[in-house]
This record gives C-alpha cells, sequence and structure tokens, in this order.
C-alpha cells in the first residue's frame, strides 16, 4: 500500500485555513453585504466605518468624518449634526454605553469614494428599536465624509416619529452631487414618476428588474409588472407625482436620489437606491419614506395598490 499523500483539495484547505484573517481582522458584523455595484474604495471605506461602530469605537469611527465640513442629518427623526464636533459628542457619549450585542452593518452598497447609497442596519440595542435605512453619504476629495443622510420608516420601526418646527430646512443638496449615468437616471426617472408617466418610468427597468417599498413592505417583479403598478400607484405615492429630486449620489454602477414629497404628503422627504446594469437600466429600485406620518387609513390603501387587480 502506497503512503498517503495530500491531495489538491487538501493542500488548498490547508492554505484557505492557514491564510484566514487574524482574529482582529475578522468582521464583527454579518458578512453579508453586496458589493456587486459598489467600487472598492467605496467598499472598504464603509467596511472599516461599520466595522468601528459594531465595536463602539468612537474615535476609529470619528476618523471617517472631514472635521472642517461635515452635516448628519436623521431625515426620518429630524436629528441633526451640523459639525464634526457635534457629532463627535454624540458618539463618544452613546458608543461605550452600547451593549457588546448591538451593531450596525451594510447590507448593500452603490457607488464609489465620491458618494454612494448605503443600504444598513442598526440593531434594537443601538436605538432601541431596528432601524433598516437608505444613507446618502458624500466624501470630499480626501476621502473623508462630508454629507450624511439617513432614510427610515417609523411604522417598519415601530417608532413613532414627528414633524417639529425645529425640523431641518437645509440638507446641503448642494453639496456632494453625483454625476454621470447615475444623475441623468435619477433624473429621467423622478421626471416620469412626478408627472406621473407610468410607461416612461417603466421603460427604464431591466426586464426582470425588483421595485421594492420598504415602507409598504411590497415587492414588484418584473418590468411589465412594474410598470402595471406605478399605473396604479403613482398619483398616490409620496415618490411619485410631484415629487421633486433633491440630491443624487452613486456612480455608473448605482447610487439613489433623495427626493421632496408633494406638499400633500406629511414627510418632507424620502430616498430612492438604484442598482444598474451596464446599459443604464434599472435592475433594482428600493424606496424608504416614513409612512409611519400617513394616517392608518391611507397607509393601508397604499399597501393594497400593491396587489394586482
Amino acid at each position: 500500500m502506497q503512503p498517503w499523500k495530500p491531495g489538491l483539495l487538501a493542500v488548498a484547505l490547508f492554505t484557505v485555513a492557514t491564510s484566514a484573517p487574524a482574529a482582529e481582522d475578522a468582521l464583527p458584523y454579518p458578512a453579508i453585504t453586496d458589493l456587486a455595484h459598489a467600487a472598492k474604495p467605496a467598499a472598504e471605506i464603509f467596511r472599516g466605518f461599520f466595522t468601528a461602530k459594531s465595536r463602539h469605537q468612537p474615535d476609529a469611527l470619528m476618523g471617517y468624518f472631514a472635521r472642517d465640513q461635515v452635516l448628519y442629518i436623521d431625515a426620518a427623526s429630524g436629528g441633526i449634526w451640523p459639525s464634526w464636533a457635534a457629532l463627535n459628542k454624540i458618539f463618544t457619549t452613546f458608543m461605550p454605553k452600547w451593549p457588546p450585542s448591538g451593531l450596525s452593518y451594510p447590507t448593500r452598497i452603490y457607488g464609489d469614494e465620491h458618494s454612494a447609497l448605503v443600504a444598513f442596519t442598526d440593531t434594537p440595542e443601538l436605538f432601541g428599536k431596528e432601524l433598516r435605512i437608505l444613507g446618502s453619504v458624500s466624501f470630499g476629495t480626501d476621502g473623508k465624509i462630508v454629507r450624511w443622510i439617513d432614510y427610515w420608516d417609523g411604522r417598519s420601526s415601530l417608532r413613532k416619529n414627528s414633524i417639529t418646527p425645529a425640523y431641518p430646512t437645509d440638507f446641503h443638496d448642494n453639496v456632494g452631487n453625483a454625476t454621470g449615468k447615475i444623475h441623468d437616471v435619477a433624473v429621467q426617472l423622478n421626471g416620469a414618476f412626478a408627472s406621473g408617466d407610468a410607461k416612461a418610468a417603466a421603460a427604464m427597468f431591466s426586464n426582470d428588474a425588483v421595485y421594492e417599498d420598504m415602507a409598504l413592505h411590497a415587492q414588484i417583479l418584473g418590468r411589465l409588472a412594474i410598470e402595471r403598478y406605478l399605473t396604479r400607484a403613482l398619483s398616490s405615492l409620496p415618490c411619485g407625482k410631484g415629487a421633486v429630486l433633491a440630491h443624487v449620489v452613486g456612480s455608473a454602477a448605482g447610487g439613489g436620489y433623495e427626493w421632496r414629497a408633494a406638499q400633500s404628503f406629511p414627510m418632507r422627504r424620502g430616498n430612492t437606491a438604484l442598482a444598474l446594469d451596464a446599459d443604464g437600466k434599472i435592475t433594482r429600485l428600493t424606496v424608504v419614506y416614513d409612512s409611519g406620518l400617513l394616517p392608518d387609513a391611507q397607509y393601508r390603501a397604499l399597501v393594497l395598490l400593491s396587489a394586482e387587480n
């Protein structure tokens, strides 16, 4: 009998095992981030950012923000931190008190090192409720964050928000806008939505596109079904008829745009994430706004619009 010798599979497994990252390099959060529409520099920035946030390291986290120019707004609650010092105070005060189980982690990243749309989850240990957020992020020339605006649905998070007189009025919408393909797609799509043109909007989607509304917990599959849905719903949605484009982030592979709702809606703003294919067609749209501000009857009517007649 010949002595046993390791085969190629055994050698490969040994190589993987011995080259695995050290414990301190391992992610402290679930490794589930969709990076298909993210440039590598953006992916690395957010990996470091959410690692510091999940490890509750305020000094490391604050290193990602520009010291001389930064604005952070939570568009759902109306919370505003208009400077590095204001942000530093809130993070250094609360992060050390978070329990080890409290995590914040990205699920999708669209964009590059200039600007990006990041979908992320804050577990309940951080702020008392689970928050599923679409954040619009812009970076300065040095790669530091200069603008970060979060959007989430209060109804889905079981958290009641309100629009008070102190709600922010200046979102620095002129800072860190994207250019190129994502900008053109966002302008065209919002134009079709705002005018109620479902056919023109649907023509911008790929054949197997996904349309999802985080507030309504609705998902529409395929361009034809999306057109039927938009025909039914655009005149009733906060992101639909009368909505005004406010700010765009991302790159040719994807990004997102913030919008201001028509005056007939109680929420001031919302956010829409867009994943694009090589031809600039939308393969996935995800929209979020605070439906908790809507009367229950109006909310239920919107949910029903997502069902086929």
